[in-house]
Order: structure tokens, then C-alpha cells, then sequence
């Protein structure tokens, strides 16, 4: 729906719209009102605007009463696209200091907050249902006439009671199969097709009580729900397994009872079904569910859902933070330490860092859940910045597993396994538990070679080598999705021992059903799930016990509770340990303890086997010795000797380009910039070749900026970014400014 903005009369005040477009340009773009209608827009309305040669949508950011722009050259909008602004007043703000912060046009920033259709002047999405209503003649007809096709007398009839029209679904569940007599009727000219208004979601029947809390779970939801109504961050540190969702449920309906709405985000994909089923179970009201599996159209419809006050909960990705909820109470973030919450490219936000500053633009709680907070966090909570509530115990009186360290150097393995872990896994079998085994790496080998001349097979594109995957029979770049049919003699020189090296999720499932032909396997991945629904159903399959053994990459790894997993055997996390990525440790210590609670989540006992060639490893002996806890604590000392993050901001500068000198060159010239304003508030190191130069044929470079001030970053920031734009980069360079970056390569 559209509605027709006017220019005011002469003798009125002038009104400038500052309007935010999709474009790589800071700043806002200054419009006048038509002539042609009264109505005054408001801020956060879509608006049809000229752009140069074309016309672009733009959203209302601000009403202003003058312009620095030469007024003559003012052109008016086309119209607003909206009757109602999409964006209120505290989603904009959110956006705005979003766009700031990050160092982002507001125009990307508003536009990535917005669904795609939305990005595009259509109409807002309608929730329509298709129906049949009765024609005047069908209204006028005497049934009598009808006494020979008692199907369609009784549709006519149906039809009749409900002039406004009869919905389809209902004509189904009440008549049966209709369409025929539909289409007869159809014929007559007795009724009509018809689209009509969708019906409230159906109440479902909940079940509000759940497990006994125990003392730290009670103590809480009571310090949290006591927080309600008022802005307050927390963090929320429970071990595997130690009833952090049921502490997220007892807040939230506490919340719900008073009439307010949630918003909880999580990581992946994969752990909306298992939370959205929970929820279900236990919280009255609607739930919108927000993800990028969904289509476009159920994910806008969700999205109006919870914009409109409907939803009770809105369940979602990291995207879901922007979503308008007009009765927000409260935000939990599940699994804060995750890296997904950050996006990688385009708008390079945290989902994380923003549902805190969401929370406090709005005024109410946000909690942050993990059994392995980020040192980020950790730090804010041992500061006193957030409260620090800690579920030291897992719930329902389960234990926590014991973790052994293997040597498996001089061992004898078969599919990867040693002989002890063999050994396990058959005495779990045989006791009826299932077995969980995780090896974070995809596809079939990581490497396929020529015995004879050496040759390995390596993209084309990146300075990476390829994956074989040998069910599709192909080599993978997992780095740019380039792919080649795999060679059946060395292309090199034309030998024909080829052999793979290195072992993938892919290839040891086919080594495990030879080892426990009588165990049901499932593998989860992201080839295996990526048909729509699958990872539902093999969950589904996994939590009836239909699957003994289940392997997979670190998809397994994030919240998924899977009560008769009673062994966990980690494979190969050696590479992990010493990478050059200064966040290694901690991503490596935090996916070791969550493979590891995967183990004995119910009354089963629970154990964990890490094969290593690197038992010494002081990693692996601190998480053995002092748990996750010891092993942050002297983490963060390492990093504040260090000073790196979080006692000290990081930004990274990105430049590539199909041309290999171009980026270090161009960056060259932005620390020319940068020391020519306050250099004196940061440090800058490089410019240097990203470690992993080449990426779809693209040279890739990198700028590192640290500063120990927060505030003062920002405004070198915000003088540097208006100062790079000044720049001429080179034809097919791109640059980028990554704030708090978590990915270094």
C-alpha cells in the first residue's frame, strides 16, 4: 500500500526529508515532500525516491527545517511506500549507533535490517489464505435445483452462511475432498475464488510446568526476573548439560504473563527446531522464527509477525536483532561465544554486542548463555560490568563426564580410531547407549596426491588444496566453491597412483560400517543437511534412539542434547592447536568442551576420549587440570600482557584485487591517512598479506589498528573513514573496515 506524501502550502514551514539509501555512500540524501498529498511522513517509512537516473528506495531517517545542499536542487519523493513507518523510533537508534559503531553507510545498514523483498518498493506482505465465496446468482439460486448434486448443494449452502467468503483449509476439514464440486459450482457462476484474511494461529496446548529448578538455576530466574524492567547485561555461565533453556523458559514466561515480548538468538540454524519445540511446549503464544533456511516470503511474514506485536518469542539467527518487536522485555543470547553471531562480510556486525546495546536503548535485560564465554565477556563479568550467575551443576542430578587424553602416537588406527577407543565404543553399543564421534572436517580427504610425482591437487583460485568428495566424485575448494571432476590419472604426469591422505566425515563413515555393521549410523554435516528439513529429521531419529552412532564437524558441538550419547571421541584437533590466529586457544578450548558435553547429559554416565599426538600440550593439560575456567583465566592474562582483546579494541582494514601488488599498495596509502591525523591513539601494524593471500582469484592484504581507548578509536575512526573515501582505489579493489573483528584470515 502506498500512500501520497504533499509538499506544505507556501505559507508553511519547509520540511526536509533525510533519507538513507542502499548505496557504499556515508551520509543521507536530502528530498522535499510532493505536491500532491497532506500527509507529513514520519521517520522510519519506506519512501520511492529519484537517484540519479533512476529511482531507489530510501528509508525516512530524520525530518530536518534546512539543508546544506543548494534548496533548488531539492528533488521531491515519488511517494512512501508504506502507511506506517516499518522502523521505530528505538530501532532506528539501535541502527543508526549500529551504522556508527561498525563504520558502515546507514543506508547498509538499514537496508541489511530490512527483509529482502522489502529492499525493493513492494507492498508489505499480506497473510492470505485462498477461499470461495457465493456469487449473486449463487446467493439468489433456489437449492432445490441443486437436489441432484448433494455435493454441491452442501458447498453452496457452506458458502451462503459465510457471504464474506469460506476459507479452503476449513471447507477440507469440514466436507472432505471438494475440489471437484468446487470447480462445478465454478462453472455455474455460482461462486468465485477468493483470497482471504489468514486466521489467528490455532492455541496450542501447553504444558507449563517443567523440572524442579535447583538452588543455582532458582537463584537465577530470580535475580534476572527481579531485573526485569530495567536495563541490567548478565551473564549466564552453566556447564553442558546444566539447564540453561529451562532457565531461559521460566523468564520468559514470567515476561509473557505481563503482556511483553522476547527475543532470543542463537548461533545456527540448527539449534532453532530443538529450541522452537521446547518453547512451544511451555510458552503460551505465538513464535516467529527467523532464519536464512526459511524462504523469503515465510521469513518476511515472521518478521511482520513480531513487528506487529503477535509473537510472543521471535526465535532467530543473528539477523533477528534488528527485527522491530514493539513490547521487547527481555534478550537472551544462547551460545554468546560463538563466531557465527558475527557477520563476515558486507555489514560486519555482532549479533552478540548489539542485543547489548539493543537492551539498553530499550530498557530491559539481556542475558548472555554459555558453558564457554567468550573472554570478552568473561572480562565484562569479572569487571562487574555484567552480573555473573554461574550453574556450576548439571540439572536432574546428571554427572559431568570424565575427559581422558590419548596418545595415539605409534598406535595402530582403523577409520581413525585407536584401539581403546574401538574397544568403548563397542562396550557402549553392546550396553545400548549411543556414541557421538566429531572430526571438524567435512568431505572425504583433505588432500589427494600423486604417489609417483607428488602432485597435489590445489585450487586454481585460492592458496588452499582441494577436498575430494568422493560421493559426488569431484574435488571441492571449501574456500570459493570451485570445484573439478575427479582425475583418474595424475595431471601432472599422467600417473595413475593417486591416492587420498587425510580423513573427512564422509570417508569415515564409510570406514565405521564395516567396523559396527549392526550400529545405524547418521552423519551430520553441512553436505549431508543441506536439503531442506534433513537435519531436522536426523535429530528427530537421534533423540528416538534409531541411531547408535553419530558422527560429524562441529555442528554437533552447539547446544543439541542428546540424553543417551554416553561416549564422545574427538579425533583430530592437533591442526587447532597451533594455529596462527591469535583467538586459536580459545576457539579450540571452547570446542573441546562443548563436543565434551555432549556426554552424559541424563542418568547415563558419560565419558570423553580426545585422540592427540600432542598429550603435553598445555592447552589440552590447563582444560584437564583447571577445566574451561582455569584455562580462561590465564588466557586473559596472556592476552593482557599481550595487549590484544579485549584489554585492547581491534579493527582490521581488508583491501583485495585480481592484481597481487594493489592491496598492500592501497593500504600503504591508508596508514599514510591514518598517520597523518592522531596516531598517537592507535598502533597500526602492516599493511601484510592476509594468510591466506589468495582467495577466488582475489589478492587479499590486511591493515591491523589497536587502540586501548574505546572512545578514542572512534573518532580516529569515524575522521579516518570520511578520509578513505577520499582515496581513488584502483579499478576492481575492494576495501573494508572490520570492528572487533573474530576472524583474522
Amino acid at each position: 500500500m502506498s500512500v501520497n506524501l504533499e509538499r506544505p502550502s507556501d505559507d508553511a514551514p519547509t520540511i526536509i526529508l533525510r533519507v538513507a539509501i542502499a548505496a557504499p555512500l556515508l551520509g543521507l540524501f536530502d528530498y522535499l515532500p510532493p505536491s500532491d498529498s497532506t500527509a507529513r511522513p514520519t521517520p522510519g517509512q519506506r519512501l520511492l525516491v529519484p537517484f540519479g537516473r533512476s529511482q531507489r528506495v530510501g528509508i525516512l531517517v530524520e525530518i530536518a527545517d534546512a539543508t546544506q545542499e543548494d534548496p533548488a536542487r531539492l528533488k521531491p519523493i515519488e511517494k512512501a511506500l508504506d502507511a506506517e513507518p516499518i522502523f521505530g523510533e528505538k530501532d532506528l537508534a539501535l541502527i543508526q549507533w549500529a551504522a556508527a559503531y561498525y563504520q558502515q553507510p546507514l543506508g547498509t545498514a538499514l537496508f541489511t535490517a530490512l527483509p529482502a523483498r522489502l529492499r525493493q518498493p513492494s507492498p508489505i506482505l499480506e497473510e492470505w489464505v485462498p477461499g470461495i465465496r457465493a456469487t449473486a446468482q449463487g446467493l439468489s439460486l433456489d437449492l432445490a435445483t441443486l437436489s441432484r448434486a448433494p455435493k454441491q448443494r452442501i458447498l453452496l449452502e457452506t458458502a451462503r452462511e459465510c457471504p464474506d467468503g469460506v476459507p479452503l483449509p476449513e471447507l477440507s476439514a469440514r466436507l472432505g475432498d471438494c475440489a471437484g464440486g468446487i470447480r462445478a459450482l465454478e462453472r455455474k457462476g455460482l461462486i468465485e475464488r477468493c483470497r482471504l484474511k489468514a486466521p489467528a494461529p490455532a492455541v496450542v496446548d501447553i504444558s507449563p510446568d517443567g523440572p524442579e529448578l535447583n538452588a543455582d538455576q532458582h537463584r537465577a530466574v530470580e535475580t534476572i526476573g527481579e531485573a526485569l524492567g530495567a536495563f541490567r547485561p548478565f551473564l549466564l555461565q552453566g556447564v553442558t548439560g546444566s539447564g540453561k533453556t529451562e532457565v531461559y523458559i521460566r523468564l520468559i514466561q514470567t515476561l509473557v504473563a505481563t503482556g511483553q515480548q522476547a527475543l532470543v538468538v542463537v548461533p545456527e540454524i540448527g539449534l532453532t527446531p530443538q529450541l522452537r519445540d521446547r518453547f512451544r511446549q511451555r510458552i503460551p503464544g505465538p513464535i516467529a522464527v527467523l532464519h536464512s533456511a526459511l524462504n523469503a516470503s515465510e521469513r518476511e511474514l515472521n518478521w511482520h509477525r513480531a513487528a506487529r506485536g503477535e509473537a510472543t518469542l521471535i526465535l532467530g539467527t543473528r539477523s533477528a536483532i534488528f527485527v522491530p518487536i514493539p513490547r521487547l522485555g527481555l534478550i537472551l543470547v544462547d551460545e554468546e561465544h560463538d563466531a557465527s553471531l558475527k557477520q563476515q562480510d558486507g555489514f560486519r556486525y555482532s549479533g552478540r554486542d548489539l542485543a547489548v546495546r539493543r537492551a539498553q536503548l530499550v530498557g530491559c535485560p539481556v542475558v548472555l548463555g554459555s558453558a564457554t564465554p567468550s573472554l570478552e565477556t568473561l572480562q565484562n563479568a569479572t569487571s562487574g560490568r555484567y552480573g555473573w550467575l554461574r550453574l556450576p551443576q548439571r540439572a536432574g542430578g546428571a554427572q559431568a563426564p570424565t575427559i581422558s587424553l590419548l596418545d595415539i602416537r605409534d598406535q595402530p588406527l582403523k577409520a581413525g580410531l585407536s584401539h581403546v577407543l574401538r574397544t568403548a565404543m563397542q562396550s557402549e553399543l553392546a550396553a545400548g547407549n549411543q556414541i557421538l564421534l566429531f572430526l571438524n572436517r567435512r568431505g572425504y580427504a583433505p588432500l589427494y596426491t600423486c604417489h609417483h610425482c607428488g602432485w597435489v591437487g590445489e585450487c586454481p583460485h585460492c592458496d588452499a588444496r582441494l577436498t575430494l568428495h568422493l560421493g559426488q566424485r569431484r574435488l571441492w575448494c571449501h574456500h570459493c566453491g570451485w570445484s573439478n571432476r575427479l582425475p583418474e590419472r595424475c595431471p601432472s604426469c599422467n600417473g595413475e597412483d593417486l591416492r587420498m591422505i587425510g580423513r573427512g566425515t564422509e570417508r569415515l563413515e564409510d570406514e565405521l560400517r564395516p567396523l559396527f555393521p549392526e550400529a545405524s549410523i547418521a552423519r551430520i554435516d553441512r553436505d549431508s543437511t543441506r536439503r531442506r528439513g534433513e537435519l531436522d529429521r536426523v535429530l528427530e531419529s537421534i533423540r528416538r534412539g534409531e541411531i547408535q552412532i553419530l558422527l560429524g564437524t562441529q555442528m554437533l558441538a552447539k547446544g543439541h542434547d542428546f540424553p543417551q550419547v554416553t561416549l564422545v571421541g574427538i579425533l583430530d584437533l592437533d591442526q587447532s592447536l597451533y594455529a596462527s590466529d591469535f583467538r586459536a586457544p580459545e576457539r579450540t578450548a571452547q570446542l573441546i568442551v562443548q563436543v565434551a558435553g555432549r556426554a552424559g547429559r541424563a542418568e547415563r554416565p558419560g565419558r570423553v576420549v580426545l585422540q592427540t599426538r600432542h598429550p603435553e600440550h598445555p592447552l589440552l593439560q590447563s582444560l584437564l587440570r583447571d577445566g574451561y575456567s582455569g584455562f580462561a583465566a590465564a588466557a586473559l592474562a596472556e592476552r593482557q600482557a599481550a595487549e590484544l582483546p579485549p584489554f585492547a579494541h581491534l579493527v582490521l582494514m581488508r583491501a583485495e584485487s585480481p592484481q597481487a601488488d594493489q592491496p598492500t599498495a592501497f593500504l600503504r596509502e591508508a596508514r599514510a591517512l591514518a598517520e597523518g591525523l592522531d596516531p598517537s591513539v592507535v598502533h597500526l601494524l602492516g599493511p601484510a598479506p592476509a594468510p591466506m593471500e589468495r582467495r577466488a582469484n582475489r589478492y587479499r592484504s590486511q591493515l591491523m589498528v589497536l587502540s586501548n581507548e574505546r572512545p578514542a578509536l572512534q573518532r580516529f575512526l569515524a575522521r579516518w573513514n570520511q578520509a578513505l573515501r577520499t582515496l581513488r582505489p584502483p579499478k576492481g579493489l575492494r576495501w573494508s573496515l572490520d570492528v572487533d573483528p573474530q576472524d583474522m584470515l
